[in-house]
């Protein structure tokens, strides 16, 4: 396929300079593709292209969630106000190299960007009362050294184990190296038992990041109140359960538990948050 039939373009922004947010649709606790939707709601977000996924995704067995076909998307937004970027994507099947090359290749000839950041969730067996950290990989010593004026955990030190595929963010890093692009992967821990769920704060602490970065001026209001819910939510259902009250009180005290211990919080979380 040529580059001009791999993706559709349905406007073309106006933009002097941008950043791209990049997020994966399957991510633990839902991170990365609630911080993206958060900020097209928040920041009027636009949609003006999208990747065909002929060659990048299989076709013959698309999923089907309450009655609705979920067929692979990957979709650009652009907020022309802030100049900031967002691609939201399935993760590709195969031809991770052209795939992630056209992401680059739209982000910078029609939106000049010059930096991106991909949004990531990851499985924490901490407790959900713990707070937020939130870690960072860059592309290069300069992106890296930019970093250290925020709240991040830049020391982080990774190697693909051998025979292993690197993960679809660690590939964009180095393909944007190739290229002179500063990238960065954010990762925000997230307590195991919220992974099927969803994690508010989680969300919070990237785009909180994300405002200062960029001056964004984004009020939190609402996310602020959805952590507050969610606290209220396993508050009551501490209060119910006993058994996992206890689970997540030897959490709280850096305590671990065994396989069996965990599968019963998990269920039980997931059975009662999805209640309410």
């Amino acid at each position: 396929m040529s580059k001009e039939r791999a993706f559709k373009v349905f406007a073309k922004p106006e933009l002097q300079s941008s950043a791209l947010v990049i997020s994966w649709s399957q991510d633990a606790g839902k991170v990365g593709p609630k911080v993206t939707d958060y900020l097209n709601r928040k920041l009027e977000g636009r949609e003006f292209a999208e990747i065909n996924p002929i060659g990048f995704f299989p076709l013959g067995g698309v999923s089907v969630e309450d009655d609705v076909a979920q067929f692979p998307e990957s979709k650009f937004y652009y907020c022309q106000e802030k100049g900031l970027v967002v691609f939201k994507s399935d993760i590709p099947g195969s031809e991770w190299y052209e795939f992630l090359n056209l992401v680059l290749d739209v982000a910078e000839d029609y939106c000049k960007a010059k930096e991106f950041y991909i949004i990531g969730g990851m499985v924490s067996p901490g407790a959900h009362t713990t707070p937020r950290v939130l870690l960072s990989v860059a592309n290069s010593v300069a992106t890296k050294g930019l970093l250290t004026q925020y709240d991040l955990i830049t020391d982080m030190n990774y190697e693909t184990p051998d025979g292993q595929r690197p993960t679809l963010s660690s590939f964009l890093l180095w393909i944007a190296k190739r290229r002179k692009i500063a990238g960065v992967s954010l990762w925000v821990p997230v307590p195991f038992y919220l992974i099927s769920t969803e994690d508010p704060r989680a969300w919070k602490k990237v785009t909180e990041f994300l405002d200062r970065r960029f001056g964004l001026g984004i009020d939190f209001t609402d996310m602020d109140e959805e952590v507050v819910k969610q606290n209220n939510k396993i508050a009551q259902l501490r209060s119910q359960f006993p058994e996992l009250d206890g689970y997540i009180n030897r959490l709280e005290s850096n305590l671990s538990l065994t396989v069996d211990e965990s599968e019963k919080l998990v269920k039980g979380m997931e059975e009662f948050l999805g209640r309410y």
